[in-house]
């Protein structure tokens, strides 16, 4: 019994040492500071800007002529004849479906392309934490807004990737 617990309390005091050199080779990156602080992020904003401009005039456009039709529609609704005011009511149904159709394609299409170009920009922020890591030998990077708290000791590497994605 007493080899038993010689053996186990060994095996305690080797896992506790190895659980202390493991906590050495932790480190802390700032994603969302990298992301924000990024000059591409604002290039790429610039040129999702204009690949959807276009379309976002031509939305306001026929957003500002639909509104235009309605208020026609309401205010000439009671001196026009029944078949008249039927077929203007028809008229701005389907020019009504019609912007909703659109402006959801858009809105569609623009949050698509946003996260595409995001998930690019994550993805070279997250190949620069990796090149960091292997360089200063850590075996554990975390996001520093996952932690509840971290040691002033931990090594913080969002400055050094942050060089690394410039």
């Amino acid at each position: 019994m007493k080899k038993w617990l010689y053996a186990a309390g060994l095996g305690l005091v080797m896992a506790a040492s190895a659980s202390v050199q493991a906590a050495d080779k932790i480190g802390v990156v700032n994603v969302q500071e990298i992301f924000q602080k990024m000059p591409a992020r604002e290039a790429v904003a610039k040129q999702l800007e204009n690949e959807f401009k276009g379309r976002a005039t031509a939305l306001q456009a026929q957003e500002t002529a639909l509104q235009s039709q309605m208020q026609n529609l309401q205010r000439s609704s009671s001196t026009m004849k029944a078949a008249d005011r039927a077929k203007l009511e028809k008229q701005v149904m389907a020019n009504r479906e019609d912007f909703s159709a659109k402006a959801q394609a858009f809105d569609n299409d623009n949050r698509k392309r946003q996260a595409e170009e995001r998930n690019k920009i994550l993805g070279r922020i997250q190949d620069a934490v990796k090149t960091v890591a292997a360089k200063d030998d850590l075996d554990v990077v975390i996001d520093a807004n996952a932690l509840a708290y971290a040691s002033p000791d931990a090594k913080d590497i969002t400055d050094e990737v942050l060089k690394q994605v410039k």
